[in-house]
């Protein structure tokens, strides 16, 4: 059984690629995911019980005798357990770290037999066991065995052209109400989401990719949506290359591994 902390849209990129082929996969999550890209998140199961990306259907599972009946289903099960304190009780042979926190949050070399994490903020032979490149460029998905990915730069991947302007930012403090939706075409200036009274203005023309959940808490410049300048409105709907670049690298990290410590 493989573990992943967290199950944003890089995550659930990780998972989907893990169980085609054919490996049980329980994912935990927080009490409120801030999942952006929610169209192609399983922790969307966290609000809506269940959800499909791509034909592989999470669920949500409340205890643990929950997890095992959900996989035996052929689902993935999705647990709150923000501390995933659940690793004690099912002893997973795998761990990934997939929050994407750019630090570590707890995750230790000795939680399992293979333990792989995603991005900065972790050292491969300390941390964890692999660390995967998560830094859109040359070495994006790429499985390091020694050291540590590219330093978080705070600036977002390129794309189209455009970088921090592709980027939602909460304008207050308080609860988001998006007026436009995922897959929506939006022009630059357009209002695209309100933080009680502040709007947030669309930076560029494209298409609305994420957007937190309506009424979610969030704090002045909190990312909260994302805008694709591609406007290729399948790409709202479908894992991303990014997710799916991490997801090989975390297959060869699984592959390598176990194969190094049986030899």
């Amino acid at each position: 059984m493989i573990l992943i902390k967290g199950a944003g849209d890089l995550a659930t990129g990780v998972a989907h690629r893990l169980k085609k082929c054919g490996f049980d996969i329980v994912m935990t999550e927080i009490p409120k995911p801030t999942t952006v890209r929610r169209t192609v998140a399983f922790s969307q199961a966290v609000y809506d019980k269940e959800v499909d990306v791509e034909g592989i259907r999470a669920v949500l599972a409340y205890k643990k005798d929950d997890i095992y009946k959900i996989i035996k289903n052929g689902d993935i099960a999705v647990i709150v357990d923000e501390n995933a304190r659940i690793i004690e009780d099912i002893k997973p042979d795998v761990v990934i770290d997939a929050i994407i926190a750019k630090k570590n949050l707890g995750t230790n070399i000795n939680d399992a037999k293979i333990v792989i994490a995603l991005g900065p903020g972790f050292e491969a032979g300390i941390d964890c066991h692999c660390v995967v490149e998560t830094q859109r460029g040359h070495y994006l998905g790429k499985a390091i065995y020694k050291g540590s990915a590219i330093p978080n730069t705070g600036i977002p991947g390129n794309i189209g052209g455009y970088t921090i302007e592709r980027i939602i930012r909460a304008e207050d403090d308080g609860k988001i109400m998006p007026v436009s939706k995922i897959g929506d075409y939006v022009q630059k200036g357009d209002i695209v989401a309100y933080v009680n009274n502040a709007p947030i203005y669309a930076q560029l023309s494209g298409i609305v990719r994420g957007m937190l959940q309506e009424g979610l808490e969030v704090y002045k410049g909190m990312k909260s949506g994302d805008i694709d300048p591609r406007c290729e409105r399948n790409h709202c709907f479908t894992i991303s290359d990014k997710a799916r670049s991490i997801a090989g690298g975390v297959l060869e990290g699984i592959l390598f591994l176990s194969n190094t410590q049986e030899n």
